[in-house]
Protein backbone atom coordinates (compact mmCIF):
# COMPACT_ATOMS: atom_id res chain seq x y z
CA UNK A 1 0.00 0.00 0.00
CA UNK A 2 1.25 3.53 -0.84
CA UNK A 3 1.74 6.85 0.89
CA UNK A 4 -1.83 9.04 1.21
CA UNK A 5 -2.05 11.57 -1.65
CA UNK A 6 -4.65 14.56 -1.61
CA UNK A 7 -6.58 14.64 -4.57
CA UNK A 8 -9.51 17.38 -6.21
CA UNK A 9 -12.65 16.76 -5.33
CA UNK A 10 -15.46 17.31 -7.60
CA UNK A 11 -18.18 19.86 -7.62
CA UNK A 12 -20.59 17.07 -5.68
CA UNK A 13 -18.38 15.92 -3.11
CA UNK A 14 -17.65 20.24 -1.91
CA UNK A 15 -21.10 20.54 -1.89
CA UNK A 16 -21.64 17.90 0.42
CA UNK A 17 -19.21 18.43 2.51
CA UNK A 18 -20.14 22.05 2.74
CA UNK A 19 -23.88 21.85 3.32
CA UNK A 20 -23.05 18.37 6.21
CA UNK A 21 -20.51 19.94 8.28
CA UNK A 22 -21.92 24.06 9.22
CA UNK A 23 -18.91 24.45 10.78
CA UNK A 24 -15.34 25.72 10.16
CA UNK A 25 -12.36 28.27 10.35
CA UNK A 26 -13.14 31.43 9.29
CA UNK A 27 -9.82 33.74 8.36
CA UNK A 28 -9.80 37.35 8.13
CA UNK A 29 -7.55 39.38 6.13
CA UNK A 30 -5.26 42.16 8.44
CA UNK A 31 -2.48 44.43 6.98
CA UNK A 32 0.72 42.86 5.80
CA UNK A 33 2.58 42.64 9.37
CA UNK A 34 0.06 41.43 11.20
CA UNK A 35 -1.16 36.99 11.07
CA UNK A 36 -4.96 36.83 9.35
CA UNK A 37 -6.88 36.92 12.24
CA UNK A 38 -8.89 33.07 12.38
CA UNK A 39 -12.03 32.45 14.12
CA UNK A 40 -14.20 29.37 14.83
CA UNK A 41 -17.77 29.85 13.15
CA UNK A 42 -20.71 27.84 12.14
CA UNK A 43 -22.56 28.37 8.88
CA UNK A 44 -25.17 27.70 6.62
CA UNK A 45 -24.34 26.72 2.99
CA UNK A 46 -27.04 27.36 0.23
CA UNK A 47 -26.17 24.81 -2.44
CA UNK A 48 -28.64 26.05 -4.42
CA UNK A 49 -27.03 29.52 -5.33
CA UNK A 50 -23.60 27.92 -3.76
CA UNK A 51 -23.41 30.67 -1.25
CA UNK A 52 -22.43 30.28 2.43
CA UNK A 53 -24.12 32.36 5.24
CA UNK A 54 -22.59 33.68 8.65
CA UNK A 55 -24.10 34.71 12.01
CA UNK A 56 -21.21 36.49 13.24
CA UNK A 57 -20.48 38.44 16.69
CA UNK A 58 -20.80 42.01 15.66
CA UNK A 59 -20.17 45.37 17.63
CA UNK A 60 -17.65 47.62 19.05
CA UNK A 61 -15.57 45.12 21.46
CA UNK A 62 -15.37 43.08 18.38
CA UNK A 63 -11.62 41.73 17.58
CA UNK A 64 -13.15 40.90 14.30
CA UNK A 65 -13.39 45.06 13.04
CA UNK A 66 -15.19 45.60 9.83
CA UNK A 67 -16.50 42.87 8.14
CA UNK A 68 -18.33 44.08 5.01
CA UNK A 69 -16.08 43.71 2.35
CA UNK A 70 -13.11 42.06 3.74
CA UNK A 71 -11.56 39.60 2.67
CA UNK A 72 -12.10 35.69 4.24
CA UNK A 73 -11.17 32.35 3.90
CA UNK A 74 -13.28 29.80 5.23
CA UNK A 75 -11.46 26.58 6.02
CA UNK A 76 -14.32 23.44 6.48
CA UNK A 77 -12.83 19.80 7.05
CA UNK A 78 -13.34 16.49 8.20
CA UNK A 79 -11.11 13.75 9.37
CA UNK A 80 -12.39 10.24 9.52
CA UNK A 81 -10.95 7.25 8.02
CA UNK A 82 -9.92 9.62 4.97
CA UNK A 83 -9.48 13.10 5.74
CA UNK A 84 -11.51 15.64 3.28
CA UNK A 85 -11.32 19.66 3.11
CA UNK A 86 -12.95 22.26 1.53
CA UNK A 87 -11.19 26.16 0.88
CA UNK A 88 -13.78 28.89 0.32
CA UNK A 89 -12.10 32.23 -0.65
CA UNK A 90 -14.11 35.55 -1.38
CA UNK A 91 -15.36 38.65 0.17
CA UNK A 92 -17.72 38.83 3.29
CA UNK A 93 -21.47 41.00 2.28
CA UNK A 94 -23.45 42.36 4.57
CA UNK A 95 -26.78 41.12 4.10
CA UNK A 96 -28.77 44.43 4.85
CA UNK A 97 -27.43 45.36 1.67
CA UNK A 98 -29.88 46.97 -0.61
CA UNK A 99 -28.80 44.95 -4.21
CA UNK A 100 -28.58 41.71 -2.37
CA UNK A 101 -31.65 41.35 0.04
CA UNK A 102 -34.09 39.64 -2.22
CA UNK A 103 -31.59 36.94 -2.90
CA UNK A 104 -30.44 36.98 0.66
CA UNK A 105 -33.96 36.61 2.01
CA UNK A 106 -34.51 33.70 -0.32
CA UNK A 107 -31.10 32.02 0.62
CA UNK A 108 -31.53 32.03 4.14
CA UNK A 109 -35.01 30.69 4.01
CA UNK A 110 -32.87 27.16 2.56
CA UNK A 111 -30.48 27.22 5.68
CA UNK A 112 -29.99 26.76 9.02
CA UNK A 113 -26.70 28.02 10.63
CA UNK A 114 -26.13 26.73 13.53
CA UNK A 115 -25.94 28.37 16.99
CA UNK A 116 -21.87 27.54 18.81
CA UNK A 117 -21.75 29.07 22.54
CA UNK A 118 -18.30 30.26 22.21
CA UNK A 119 -18.77 33.46 23.71
CA UNK A 120 -18.17 33.25 27.38
CA UNK A 121 -21.55 34.98 27.58
CA UNK A 122 -25.16 33.80 26.81
CA UNK A 123 -25.68 33.79 23.07
CA UNK A 124 -29.49 35.75 23.76
CA UNK A 125 -26.55 38.50 25.04
CA UNK A 126 -24.48 38.80 22.48
CA UNK A 127 -24.84 41.29 18.98
CA UNK A 128 -25.01 38.98 16.00
CA UNK A 129 -25.01 40.21 12.30
CA UNK A 130 -25.62 38.00 9.16
CA UNK A 131 -22.85 37.91 6.18
CA UNK A 132 -22.63 36.26 3.30
CA UNK A 133 -20.04 34.88 0.92
CA UNK A 134 -20.34 34.39 -2.56
CA UNK A 135 -17.22 32.41 -3.16
CA UNK A 136 -14.44 33.92 -5.70
CA UNK A 137 -12.88 30.35 -5.44
CA UNK A 138 -13.76 26.80 -3.99
CA UNK A 139 -11.42 24.00 -4.15
CA UNK A 140 -11.24 20.91 -1.89
CA UNK A 141 -8.68 17.72 -1.32
CA UNK A 142 -9.40 14.56 -0.05
CA UNK A 143 -6.76 12.09 1.53
CA UNK A 144 -6.48 8.66 -1.27
CA UNK A 145 -4.54 5.86 -1.13
CA UNK A 146 -2.25 5.16 -3.83
CA UNK A 147 -1.60 1.84 -5.23
CA UNK A 148 2.14 1.15 -5.52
Amino acid sequence: MGNPEPVEMDDAECDELLQRSATGVLSLSTPESEPPHAVPVSYGYDAVESVLYFRLAAGPNSEKGQLDGRAVTLTVYEEGRRHRSVVVQGQLEETTDEAIATETLAGLERVTIPLVDIFGEPPAEVTFAFYRLVPDRLTGRKETTTEP
